[in-house]
């Protein structure tokens, strides 16, 4: 299945199940800090109602062909954030549903039609590929449910989904500067190396996926030895 039509299908349901947790939490819960350093939930609910406008504008750019960027810049797209993370939790999670409904629509007509048409995300900066735009989102949509750490983790996630994720985060270490040798196992099966494999990482595919995302152990087997830091996450 194309990489489009895999995150559109799942794309829809995942969006539900986190406007759903986000409808859950209180004022005091919005407060509490998040899986994201620094980011308390309230940051992580307004980076993802910011991020359904800026891929809004993405999917304008791919659709009409208009010059336009996702973000102004970096800073516009932190400022932004910022000044949204301290509203009330219904605000916050009504941001999130609405920002998310405007999206759906455009996003659904991104197809393998529009497969080598580039969108920058700043002036002048990285490019953005318009056939990953829907795994975008539901990355966003899905790492970010897991970052409310409000109950919902990776293992939460459809499998084919964390695979998916995987084998995104194997690609995007593979071709990264900085980079620790790996060797990942999972308990299902699945084996990737990266470098010259020296580190050796194995759990189930969710622990797996929360230690690539978020450097976090608790979901992994048993590791004597302290495991190394990764340049990025999500």
């Amino acid at each position: 299945m194309h990489l489009i039509d895999l995150s559109t299908r799942h794309l829809p349901r995942e969006t539900e199940r986190l406007v759903e947790t986000a409808q859950s939490l209180s004022d005091a819960d919005v407060r509490a800090a998040s899986l994201c350093a620094g980011w308390t939930r309230g940051h992580v609910l307004s980076h993802l109602a910011r991020n359904a406008e800026a891929l809004t504008r993405v999917c304008t750019c791919v659709l009409t062909g208009e010059a336009d960027t996702m973000y102004d810049s970096s800073e516009a797209r932190d400022a932004d954030i910022e000044a949204g993370a301290g509203r009330e939790a219904a605000a916050l999670a009504e941001d999130v549903r609405s920002t998310a409904a405007l999206l759906a629509p455009e996003i659904a007509k991104v197809g393998v039609q529009h497969v080598g048409t580039t969108v920058e995300r700043v002036p002048g900066g990285q490019l953005i590929a318009a056939e990953r735009v829907p795994f975008m989102r539901l990355r966003e949509v899905v790492w970010h449910h897991v970052d409310l750490d409000a109950g919902y983790t990776f293992e939460s996630a459809p499998d084919e989904l964390v695979h998916l994720f995987l084998e995104d985060m194997v690609a995007r270490l593979g071709s990264s500067d900085g980079v620790p040798g790996l060797s990942l196992r999972t308990d299902e099966g699945d084996e990737w190396t990266v470098g010259d494999g020296e580190t050796k990482v194995t759990g189930p595919r969710h622990g797996v996926l929360l230690w690539l995302a978020r450097g976090r152990t608790e979901a992994l087997g048993d590791h004597s030895e302290p495991l190394p830091r990764l340049p990025f996450g999500g």
